[in-house]
């Protein structure tokens, strides 16, 4: 099964993603529907099923604390001039979480991730003419200071991901909480 680790937003959340991502509806660009934006902690691969329950198991062993998070500031990778992720940031306790998620897989065999950066993906760019890159840069750009509100950050969530033609569909596996 392809899986991840997650942090999930309260349901609180999904109007005003739902806001923020009503000023990208554009052509070239595929909106991820508010329900399901997420901040992905670990992106696992394919991982055997019968390796859930040990990956759970490892998972209690993190450490760190619930705190306190807000979501806000549209930002893009992999820059402004070729845009391809439009993200909204995360500030909080991720790096350590995301350090902690790592150490306590690291015996399963996955990569550490060197390149970590706390966000929620809300939509992703296709091709587009110059035109459309400047519109979609100003409205990021615009967007840069936005604060859509704090939350609790207290659990992590194992999640399978199934892609179809309508958009993945998200099962959770276990939830951890810290």
């Amino acid at each position: 099964m392809r899986a991840f680790i997650a942090v999930d937003f309260p349901a609180s959340f999904v109007e005003p993603i739902e806001d923020v991502e009503s000023n990208f509806d554009l052509s070239g660009i595929k909106l991820v529907k508010p329900e399901l934006v997420h901040i992905t902690m670990k992106f696992l691969g394919e991982v055997d099923e019968s390796k859930v329950s040990r990956i759970c198991a490892a998972l209690s062993q993190v450490s760190c604390q619930p705190f306190e998070a807000e979501l806000g500031g549209v930002g893009v990778f992999p820059k402004p001039d070729r845009i391809r992720v439009i993200w909204l940031g995360a500030k909080g306790n991720f790096d350590a979480l995301q350090r902690e998620v790592d150490e306590v897989l690291s015996g399963f065999g996955f990569a550490p991730s060197n390149d970590f950066t706390a966000h929620a993906t809300i939509a992703r760019a296709k091709r587009m003419d110059r035109k459309k890159r400047e519109q979609l840069k100003e409205k990021v750009s615009s967007l840069a200071d936005i604060t859509l509100g704090s939350f609790t950050v207290d659990s992590l969530k194992v999640k399978k991901s199934t892609l179809t033609a309508k958009g993945p569909i998200y099962e959770t596996m276990c939830e951890i909480l810290l």
